[in-house]
């Protein structure tokens, strides 16, 4: 694994909350193998923000802002398909 995508994995996973970290880092690992460089650079940008803003955009009660608006990365956040059930 490339430095970049150990950082990544890492921010994605040390969010602060659980919730958070098995949401972000759930994402990052179900999605980031299929990833080029736009969606890489894209995902750099979304662990930037806050958890709050970041999991409201995957729940649907918030839109993400336009620099980080992509629709197909987006839905596949809204998804949820990548937390693990108890």
């Amino acid at each position: 694994m490339t430095d970049r995508l150990k950082r990544l994995k890492f921010r994605a996973w040390h969010r602060g909350t659980r919730e958070a970290d098995y949401m972000i880092g759930g994402f990052f690992d179900r999605y980031s193998p299929a990833w080029g460089e736009t969606e890489l650079a894209w995902f750099e940008a979304v662990v930037e923000e806050d958890d709050v803003d970041i999991m409201a955009w995957a729940l649907g009660t918030a839109a993400p802002p336009a620099h980080l608006d992509k629709p197909d990365l987006i839905a596949a956040m809204r998804r949820l398909d990548y937390i693990p059930l108890p």
